[in-house]
């Protein structure tokens, strides 16, 4: 099956069922077809999109998206998909490293993309608006103006009636049904490329992972431009034919309201999303008895959030581990059971690898496969894997060999098949010879109650090449001071794992997934 045939399959067969809940606006899977197709007609007849032409997206997570993507991929088109809080740089280094020849983007957007589209291969522009496909305003978009965006194409102007008959472009299920930029944690972003296979096969995983089907609610907690949103959420509400909560961009008491409303049932999210709604002041007063099929994936889950989580709500939060040249989750907790947790490290199981794909864990120092509890890098194989990046063929020869994607990503397998992730190679310390993992000394941080979130790097030491620093937010209120914080970690670890320095922030920078950008903080400890 292609992306494509996920939205046309849903629209024969549940023509009159809501796909689309647009705050408090419902859109059926035939009206949302009908779009598409209407899109993908003016597209390849008005526009001249061909066959593997890119399409970029920089949009937020309103309906327009999904249907664009539908169209794109009617027409055998690519998508790539562009964070709306990317600058004009950042946007410009994608458009030329995609060779993008159309940008549907928000009108807020507009003239960012016009500026950033000087020079590249940018044909045209068509602009979205916000406040398009609504039946009545929300409040959280109150405040939020149409712009004007000379030049541009409307995109409702191109939503006429449905061409009598549109045949759709037939590609391979190996072909690129996007082009996928990393969060660039490690360096320049690049394109990973997601095939129709490995986006039907981890949409596939999720839906099984689930049991999704008819009563289910899909809740678009991450952004559809991530990997996250784009498999996750948009492609397994389309393959489970579960209707698909949008809210623009991501905020807490929003999104509790529209899983009371609608019923929401499943979500996947970062962890920071997740201590939002606790901490949001509606959290008491929302029905979400609904939600039972609750995971988190893209950054590190600490077991005392699984467990306020779990307190605060009786469902319980499943580990997963993906990355975006995966197709999101390669590594799941199943429904029903609890990760076990790691003696050594402390960390939680992100689970077993999914449905017909093969995860190992190979030693960091000479390759061989590493012993049960040994760390090592991860390793994986199976339909869900990227065949590379775009126009990097030496990166890709050297991420991928034999099929076994290098994630870069440290962990280790028990005995009994369950799966561990340390940390990234790059962000290990060493203090006196001696290996220490960030992420083993943010989960005894995040256990101090004053904590709101907390990150680890090494900074330099004369004497002990490195030592443990840690950027830390306190709650509002709270008043935990550094040699407390300090003494904490010293209560739980050994003394050279423990932070040498608190360094109290306003917040810590991260990606979308919500991974704590370690590279900006050591950058920040060596200037």
């Amino acid at each position: 099956m292609t992306g494509a045939e996920l939205f046309e399959r849903a629209a024969r067969e549940r023509p009159g069922d809501p796909a689309l809940l647009y705050f408090d606006t419902a859109i059926g899977f035939g009206e949302s077809a009908e779009q598409a197709r209407s899109l993908a007609a003016a597209l390849r007849g008005e526009l001249g999109l061909r066959p593997g032409d890119r399409v970029a997206l920089m949009l937020q997570n309103v309906p327009q998206f999904p249907i664009a993507v539908h169209a794109v991929w009617l027409c055998g088109g690519v998508i790539t998909t562009v964070n709306p809080m990317n600058k004009e740089r950042e946007l410009r280094h994608q458009l030329t490293d995609s060779g993008a020849s159309l940008v549907i983007c928000l009108e807020s957007l507009f003239a960012v993309v016009e500026a950033a589209r000087q020079g590249t291969g940018v044909e045209h522009v068509i602009a979205v608006s916000e406040l398009e496909m609504l039946e009545e305003i929300p409040a959280a978009l109150a405040g939020h103006v149409r712009a004007a965006c000379p030049g541009a194409i409307p995109f409702a102007g191109l939503l006429g009636a449905p061409p009598a008959r549109f045949d759709p472009v037939e590609v391979s299920p190996d072909s690129p049904a996007l082009l996928t930029y990393t969060s660039g944690t490690t360096g320049v972003p690049k394109g990973a490329i997601n095939t129709h296979r490995n986006v039907v096969h981890t949409a596939g995983a999720m839906r099984g992972w689930g049991s999704l089907g008819s009563g289910d609610v899909t809740v678009a907690m991450a952004p559809l431009f991530h990997i996250t949103g784009l498999v996750c959420h948009m492609s397994t509400a389309r393959l489970s034919q579960t209707p698909l909560i949008l809210l623009y961009r991501f905020d807490a008491g929003e999104i509790l309201r529209l899983i009371e409303r609608w019923r929401g049932s499943y979500v996947i999210g970062p962890l920071t999303a997740f201590l939002a709604m606790l901490d949001d002041p509606s959290f008491a007063e929302r029905d979400l008895s609904s939600l039972t099929k609750v995971a988190s994936g893209g950054a590190p889950v600490y077991a005392a959030v699984v467990e306020r989580w779990e307190q605060a709500t009786g469902t319980y939060l499943h580990n997963t581990y993906g990355l975006t040249e995966t197709a999101a989750p390669s590594h799941l907790v199943p429904i029903g059971r609890r990760s076990p947790v790691d003696p050594d490290t402390g960390a939680l199981s992100v689970g077993f690898p999914i449905v017909d794909t093969e995860s190992r864990v190979i030693s960091v120092v000479d390759g061989n496969e590493a012993a049960a509890g040994e760390e090592g890098e991860i390793l994986t194989r199976g339909p869900g894997v990227t065949p590379g990046y775009w126009n990097r063929p030496q990166e890709s020869e050297e991420a991928i060999v034999d099929g076994w994607l290098h994630t870069g990503d440290v962990g280790k397998r028990d005995a009994d098949g369950w799966f561990y992730l340390v940390d990234r190679i790059k962000d290990m310390i060493i203090v006196s010879g001696y290996k220490v993992w960030p992420r083993e000394v943010e989960d005894v941080l995040y256990q101090h109650p004053d904590l709101v979130e907390a990150a680890v790097v090494g900074a330099p030491d004369d004497y002990r090449g490195e030592s443990p620093v840690a950027y830390v937010v306190l709650r509002e209120g709270a008043a935990a001071t550094e040699e407390e914080l300090i003494a904490h970690c010293r209560e739980l670890l050994a003394v050279y794992k423990s932070p040498r320095r608190a360094v109290f922030i306003d917040e810590i920078p991260k990606t979308l997934t919500g991974k704590a950008l370690r590279r900006e903080l050591r950058e920040h400890e060596r200037a």
